[in-house]
């Protein structure tokens, strides 16, 4: 058996589509099909159903799909490391980040590429539950979001710093210059709000459940650049953590005064994976970014 095959059969599962799969894989589609033939004789298994309509994957080609994906991660593993002994920083690192940690990206991602010219960065903007869906497939190296409530025993969360919740406006509106405000409160304003699934938003529904609040929400949004937009010319307020603003021009955070309105921004990765070189500087970079410990203030404020 050889990693090629696996490689072949893995895109063949994934487009389900001999000709789609050739075409990705750079190949003639009689090479793919004679590539699968001779893995499925080896395994002495039928992987796929073939007829003239569609293709679809057996049994055995269900149970293969994630030992295929191991084997494959540990090969480039095994390269990335022996690569890294030259103790040269090459190849592509892949970082999987959700929507409020845009602004804390950046700095860390201009200075990595000035310093590190030789790794290319993919970097994939999503939600938690998508990421670290990627994070468990290895096709992410680390994921920087957010401690989620529930517990997964596959991911380890190295803590970065410490974080609230806020009701996000523009520089002119009447809460700009209030130290904190109360759910309360909140209940008077028009909300635009993040859509149901992002952290934010679950911080929120976790920490108005069970109350007596009613909100008027206008607007949900899944996309933070559309709502700083909205609320820089509205009067609209949506609620995200502080750190989701830091350096966003004319807009403000103003703390929600209510218990449990901690939120850990963490690095997250598979628990005794292996790390990339790389991914290791990225993450000590991060650490030391001006984003960061502006983030490690803001609760002192």
């Amino acid at each position: 058996m050889e990693i090629r095959q696996l490689k072949y059969f893995l895109k063949l599962a994934e487009t389900l589509n001999f000709s789609e799969a050739s075409r990705e894989l750079f190949i003639t589609q009689s090479t793919l099909s004679q590539q699968i033939l001779n893995l499925e004789r080896e395994l002495d298994q039928q992987l796929f159903i073939r007829n003239s309509h569609e293709v679809v994957l057996t049994e055995a080609g269900h149970l293969l799909v994630p030992m295929a994906r191991e084997s494959i991660h540990a090969v480039d593993n095994c390269l990335q490391q022996m690569q890294e002994l030259k103790h040269l920083l090459t190849g592509e690192l892949n970082i999987g980040v959700t929507y409020s940690f845009s602004s804390i990206m950046a700095e860390t991602m201009i200075d990595f590429l000035k310093k590190y010219p030789k790794v290319k960065l993919n970097v994939c903007y999503s939600s938690m539950a998508d990421l670290i869906d990627k994070l468990q497939r290895h096709e992410l190296d680390f994921v920087l979001a957010f401690k989620p409530s529930e517990r997964n025993d596959r991911i380890e969360s190295q803590v970065l710093f410490n974080n609230r919740l806020a009701a996000i406006v523009n520089e002119h509106h009447t809460l700009a210059k209030e130290k904190s405000i109360t759910l309360e409160q909140l209940e008077r304003y028009c909300l635009a709000m993040p859509a149901k699934g992002l952290q934010a938003r679950n911080a929120f529904d976790k920490v108005t459940d069970h109350t007596d609040h009613h909100y008027k929400i206008k607007v949900e949004i899944n996309t933070i650049g559309l709502l700083f937009k909205l609320v820089s010319q509205t009067k609209y307020v949506t609620v995200l953590s502080e750190s989701t603003v830091i350096d966003e021009p004319g807009l403000r955070a103003i703390p929600i005064d209510v218990p449990g309105n901690d939120m850990e921004g963490c690095i997250h990765t598979l628990k005794n994976g292996y790390m990339k070189a790389s991914a290791r500087e990225f993450i000590h970079m991060l650490g030391q970014s001006t984003a960061i410990l502006k983030n490690s203030t803001l609760k002192g404020m």
